[in-house]
């Protein structure tokens, strides 16, 4: 019986020492998670007691943290994205709006002839095709971008949507003296897609490889190997583009060439980039030999439209 009533008490006070240490372990942990709120320390919760649910609590505990830490990353980039967004569009609409309102005053001169104010009229004009131009494509990325903009879904075959977008640019391309190389598959390629939203890609891509192109424009469209994606690939000469500036090619006003400053608003490739994200696809850009290669990529078609 002595033996017996031992072993309780022994058995009493180790779990009266494990409980000691649990508490302890506790304490240390919310020390650790409040110096971490506080931030005054970046590091993680770690465990001394070797017990299981403790050291499950505090990996669940360091899971969130790095969830914590990640949408923060997200949060700044956001923010950062959003302050240099307003800084371009403030920079794009002073500047047309400043010429627009310098020339006006200058036509309002009553000793100014006729010849001049009709000229400086037509640069007036032109200034405000700018500016409404850039505040349509802002405003289009905006409600593009929203998570509430659905697009229409439906069958399309893509062959049909990319000839019909480069007939639309016959003339651009002619006075550009361009003859674009295409290449098109015999059978038809097929997908779920919005078409309005697939010819805006193609358009806006067209209209870049035009600005930028100092020479073929070409224009590829293929099945991939494993027949289950397409791939449009328009590829231009692209002499003054370096391969830092593909990092940021898609981001808003971003302008890898000063020139784009005169030659557009800086959004068709943000614009082109968020559509194809909507359409589960994906855009690309790759620069090799001096020239640019713009890859669009749906990666699911129809697998019966062959033949």
């Amino acid at each position: 019986m002595f033996w017996i009533a031992g072993l309780g008490v022994m058995t009493g006070v180790l779990a009266l020492v494990a409980l000691y240490r649990l508490k302890r372990e506790i304490r240390r942990a919310t020390r650790q998670l409040q110096q971490w709120n506080e931030g005054a320390t970046a590091k993680k919760l770690d465990v001394i007691v070797q017990d299981r649910d403790m050291e499950a609590l505090a990996e669940q505990i360091n899971r969130q943290i790095d969830r914590t830490r990640q949408a923060n990353a997200e949060k700044t980039r956001t923010e950062n994205e959003l302050k240099q967004a307003i800084s371009h569009i403030s920079h794009d609409i002073r500047t047309p709006m400043t010429s627009i309102l310098g020339y006006v005053q200058l036509i309002e001169s009553e000793e100014m002839p006729e010849a001049q104010k009709r000229e400086y009229t037509a640069v007036v004009r032109k200034s405000a095709l700018r500016l409404k131009a850039l505040l349509e494509d802002f405003f289009e990325l905006s409600v593009i971008e929203s998570p509430d903009y659905a697009l229409s879904m439906e069958k399309v075959v893509l062959n049909e949507l990319v000839l019909e977008s480069l007939v639309g640019y016959y003339e651009a391309f002619n006075q550009r003296h361009i003859e674009p190389i295409l290449g098109l598959p015999e059978d038809e390629i097929s997908m779920i897609a919005d078409p309005s939203a697939v010819k805006r890609v193609i358009e806006n891509l067209l209209t870049n490889a035009l600005r930028y192109s100092d020479g073929d424009v070409s224009i590829e469209l293929v099945r991939t190997a494993d027949e289950a994606s397409a791939r449009l690939t328009i590829h231009n000469s692209a002499p003054r583009l370096q391969q830092s500036d593909l990092a940021y090619l898609f981001d808003r006003f971003y302008k890898a060439d000063q020139q784009r400053t005169e030659k557009g608003t800086g959004l068709g490739l943000s614009i082109a980039k968020s559509l194809m994200q909507k359409m589960n696809g994906s855009l690309t850009a790759e620069l090799k030999g001096g020239a640019l290669f713009m890859h669009c990529e749906w990666r699911e078609i129809e697998q019966d439209s062959a033949g």
